[in-house]
């Protein structure tokens, strides 16, 4: 995703959250509300019939199915072929929405935007948007990996059927999600109503972006101990980055753990450059490119975030510092 082209490309926003949680009620409310604006929608199915499309209320958007979703390579494949067909028509709407089927990893939807180089030069993405629901969530966790992922990927969490749960349920809840994902922007809703401004065209995906207006926003990271979960882990460092080791250790580390790194990115003081280096990744793709320069007399420090599963903080630690001149 070249950052800096980012006004003449379409908006992407992907909608993903558990079986249930209220993506097609968010997506309803999307379609039906008076913004003035034309939305082409994506709809990623789990199973050969197609039932969520009849869902989605009858706009003037048109809906695009893509059957059997377990969205891999081949519906990435799909994706890609809706997208481009898309483009060749782009004068006719103002964003793009995709949701996934309930049990999706959103990361390969995400990543199709780093990997073809006409769906990077023609969209943008802007956001991935997780609807969790309030009061099952806790319990969803237990069943297995997916209620935890998609918080993991989120860029912002509409915690939603808040009218559901008591007050100690709800900050029970909050808690969790916060462990999960820090950087995540949550929203509370009751039957997924949201202002539309928080979670359309924000550029939450769009690291650089976010740093313009919450320079701080890296701070906001921990880490929590339990190695079985999905945990944020965050390094900071005063002294400048050497690029070559970066890139090769960045490089080999997405190729081995990759499928348990689900985010990850950071702002880099790179020895001798002018300009932060903003990156940001999903799964094994990453993206990066050149941010403000630095400050006179400002401190360079270096910021790196990961969020993800299995994830060995010493080593992980040990080999950033490696990195640095």
């Amino acid at each position: 995703m070249a950052m800096s082209q980012s006004s003449a490309q379409v908006p992407v926003t992907v909608l993903t959250g558990y079986l249930g949680a209220g993506k097609t009620t968010l997506l309803n409310r999307i379609l039906s509300e008076q913004h003035g604006k034309k939305y082409a929608v994506i709809v990623n199915e789990f199973g050969e019939l197609g039932v969520d499309n009849d869902l989605v209320v009858n706009a003037d958007e048109e809906v695009f199915e893509m059957n059997n979703g377990c969205i891999c390579c081949t519906v990435r494949g799909d994706l890609i072929r809706i997208i481009e067909g898309l483009m060749k028509r782009k004068d006719k709407f103002d964003g793009i929405l995709v949701e996934t089927t309930g049990l999706a990893d959103p990361g390969p939807v995400a990543q199709t935007f780093f990997t073809d180089e006409d769906v990077k030069a023609k969209t943008r993405l802007d956001a991935i948007v997780t609807v969790v629901d309030a009061k099952h969530f806790l319990s969803q966790l237990e069943q297995g990996d997916e209620a935890e992922e998609q918080v993991a990927f989120a860029d912002v969490v509409l915690l939603n059927k808040t009218d559901l749960v008591s007050a100690d349920e709800l900050k029970k809840v909050e808690d969790k999600i916060r462990a999960i994902n820090p950087y995540a922007r949550i929203h509370k809703t009751e039957k997924s109503k949201v202002e539309l401004e928080a979670i359309l065209d924000k550029g939450a995906f769009d690291l650089k972006r976010i740093l313009e207006f919450e320079p701080d926003f890296l701070e906001h990271g921990h880490d929590h101990d339990h190695e079985e979960d999905v945990k944020s882990l965050s390094f900071t460092a005063d002294r400048p980055i050497d690029p070559d080791k970066f890139q090769k250790w960045m490089g080999a580390l997405l190729q081995i753990k990759g499928p348990d790194i689900f985010r990850s990115k950071g702002i880099l003081a790179i020895d001798g450059a002018p300009r932060r280096y903003v990156f940001q990744g999903v799964h094994m793709m990453m993206d990066a490119d050149w941010g403000q320069p630095w400050k006179a007399g400002e401190t360079r420090a270096s910021k790196l975030v990961f969020i993800g599963r299995n994830l060995d903080g010493e080593n992980l630690k040990r080999s950033f510092q490696d990195c640095l001149k």
